[in-house]
């Protein structure tokens, strides 16, 4: 039997959800009720996750990568669209407000990695970090698991890639400047919009755009292979600026491109519509109009092959559009392969790793 419960819906500032929706493993319905108060903040809490394993092998044939890691369990930046807010329910959490404030870190990522790595037999694959949720979101400042797991990429030399809306990327730019000088690492920096409101208001604690085009520069100024993802694209929102967008990275010193529609799996799809009709209720009709007519009149679709892309008319023009635009800014069509045979075991009888070039060795010492 399923209880149901009145839920006070407050506007919380600096979170993009605007209430707690039901997960769907979860025997309590909450009905919500709007609420006169505002402008409250929502605390965030902090949870060691006692993970026994750290690496996740990626099934799905959308995905460019084979081995993820995702140091953290919820994402304090809120971006409202995220497709991974259902991740939470399995939590018994919600995918709304819960997701944004009820954060689960993996204090010892670096540790069990360390022992995958060590594990006789292991084979080197280019490990995602973050293939969920942001790997540099507010918590990180203070505990620095990603920069431990890139710190022990480091010391085994082994290849690693990472996704992220924040700047804090560039407290680590020693550890991913050596990597990128080995061929051993690709960064992307995701980026929704040059609208600064539009940003704060759908992303409340993801860097603004200004930011995240200084971190493109000064990846690539430091010798990091950086590139951008255009993700997600938001029919009758932030369509528009596809081109200025890529434009902008391109001159920042982005080399390689890439583009997501909008996926609005599960509660995702009820989160989202709350927050068009409290920040864009003027747009609301026609941005579903048009998800509706790239999702084959549905507003989300789970296909594999599809759900990254789309369908029809409108699909269509917006993937011809980003084409045209990455040939004429010339972005290659992927960043240099990352290299798999400098792996090592410190401690261990290694064989000379370099036998190239000077330049090699000065990478691996400096």
């Amino acid at each position: 039997m399923r209880i149901v419960f009145d839920w006070t819906m407050e506007r919380w500032r600096g979170r993009a959800a605007g209430r707690n929706p039901t997960g769907r493993f979860e025997s309590i319905d909450r009905t919500p009720e709007e609420s006169a108060a505002t402008g409250e903040r929502a605390p965030t809490e902090y949870r060691a996750d006692q993970a026994r394993s750290i690496l996740v092998l990626n099934q799905s044939p959308d995905i460019p990568f084979e081995v993820s890691l995702n140091p953290y369990r919820g994402c304090e930046h809120g971006c409202v669209y995220c497709y991974a807010r259902p991740y939470h329910a399995y939590l018994g959490l919600s995918s709304g407000l819960d997701f944004e404030t009820r954060i689960f870190y993996k204090e010892d990522a670096a540790a069990l990695l360390g022992k995958e790595f060590s594990r006789k037999g292991y084979q080197p694959r280019p490990i995602a970090i973050a293939g969920v949720t942001d790997p540099y979101q507010p918590a990180e400042r203070n505990l620095r698991i990603t920069r431990s797991i890139l710190a022990l990429c480091l010391e085994f030399r082994h290849p690693v890639t990472l996704i992220t809306k924040s700047a804090l990327i560039l407290r680590d730019l020693d550890i991913l400047s050596k990597l990128g000088h080995m061929g051993l690492v690709h960064c992307y920096v995701s980026l929704t919009s040059l609208d600064a409101d539009l940003v704060r208001s759908m992303e409340p604690r993801a860097s603004s755009p200004a930011r995240r085009l200084q971190s493109i520069a000064a990846l690539a100024a430091a010798a990091v292979p950086v590139g951008v993802m255009v993700a997600p694209v938001i029919p009758g929102l932030n369509d528009e600026e596809l081109e200025r967008i890529l434009d902008a990275a391109r001159r920042a010193g982005a080399r390689s491109a890439g583009t997501i529609l909008l996926r609005l799996p599960h509660e995702l799809r009820e989160i989202f519509d709350e927050w068009l009709v409290r920040n864009y209720p003027e747009r609301r009709d026609r941005v579903w109009r048009l998800i509706e007519s790239a999702r084959d009149g549905n507003r989300t679709d789970s296909r594999w092959g599809l759900r990254m892309t789309g369908t029809g008319h409108f699909a269509r023009l917006l993937n011809g559009r980003f084409m045209h635009c990455v040939r004429r800014l010339q972005f290659v069509p992927a960043l240099p392969p990352l290299r798999e045979d400098l792996f090592r075991k410190p401690g261990g009888d290694q064989p000379d790793l370099f036998q190239a070039t000077g330049e090699e060795r000065f990478a691996v010492q400096d």
